[in-house]
């Protein structure tokens, strides 16, 4: 399914400085990025750095004096993604995780799951399937924690969220990173653009690895699941950041959207009994 992404920043800088900016749709083997324009006003060089692992599409660029910044990136993408049947799923035991997944067991900046473990398993670790137990965990952070748009801020981890019930679209993908961790369960931040997504902006949720799969969930259920554009992964927003700021540079207003550029879309949510996960890769 094609999608039409577009996001418009504006930045302020008082002095010299660097922005490290993390907008770009993300190329995978099922993601095509069929055509894409990215402008900086004034015109400035910019370098895109890709991840290691393809994890993210970074471009750095100088800004070598004080002024004005409008940023524009727009891009047509082909998503696609596939249903995983996980009725009958197994947990995989850490000795047989690829080396590459073991670090979304730990602990991050963000997801203490070390301190949320008794919680996790006190309340998700009777569930055998670890499909269902994602899917119930992801269904309590839906009931329990309000969304709230402005309560929380940049220093917000998953075990603030646990006790203040309240945050936003990141802090909803925090805890449910937290908690799969803490049930042994692989899993990583995901933000993306999003059809549907109201109030337009940048979204964030997470994938937990199951069944050899990287499953999307998403606690906020404000977006179809079948309609995110991959911006990036990592253990937590800090690997994720939208933007990283070296310098006295000051943060001015931004334009984001996806729209769908496809004739018929059917949006994608799990039922309580699901027994089919959404990958992407």
């Amino acid at each position: 399914m094609r999608f039409d992404v577009f996001a418009d920043l504006e930045y302020t800088a008082q002095t010299a400085g660097t922005l490290i900016l993390n907008i770009h749709a993300l190329r995978t083997p099922t993601q095509n990025v069929i055509s894409e324009a990215f402008t900086i006003e004034p015109y400035l060089k910019a370098e895109e750095l890709v991840g290691l692992h393809g994890e993210n599409r970074l471009v750095r660029f100088e800004i070598p004096e004080p002024g004005p910044i409008k940023i524009s990136y727009k891009a047509t993408v082909d998503n696609a993604c596939k249903l995983v049947d996980l009725a009958n799923v197994e947990e995989t035991p850490v000795h047989q995780l690829p080396v590459e997944v073991l670090q979304y067991l730990n602990p991050s900046r963000y997801c203490q799951s070390d301190k949320l473990f008794r919680l996790a398993n006190n309340m998700f670790g009777y569930i055998q399937n670890p499909f269902e137990k994602v899917n119930y965990l992801v269904d309590w952070i839906f009931y329990n924690v309000q969304y709230l748009s402005g309560s929380t801020n940049s220093q917000t981890s998953a075990y603030d969220t646990v006790t203040q019930q309240q945050g936003v679209c990141r802090d909803f993908a925090h805890l449910g990173i937290a908690l799969c961790r803490a049930l042994t369960i692989p899993a990583r931040y995901f933000t993306g653009y999003a059809y549907k997504l109201y109030p337009a902006d940048f979204h964030a949720c997470f994938e937990a690895y199951l069944g050899g799969e990287w499953i999307l969930f998403d606690a906020t259920r404000l977006a179809p699941l079948n309609s995110m554009i991959k911006i990036a992964t990592g253990r937590d927003a800090a690997d994720s950041a939208i933007a990283n700021i070296f310098g006295d540079i000051y943060f001015d207003r931004m334009a984001v959207n996806c729209k769908l550029a496809d004739e018929g879309f059917s949006p994608f949510y799990y039922q309580p009994k699901a027994t089919q996960g959404i990958s992407y890769i």
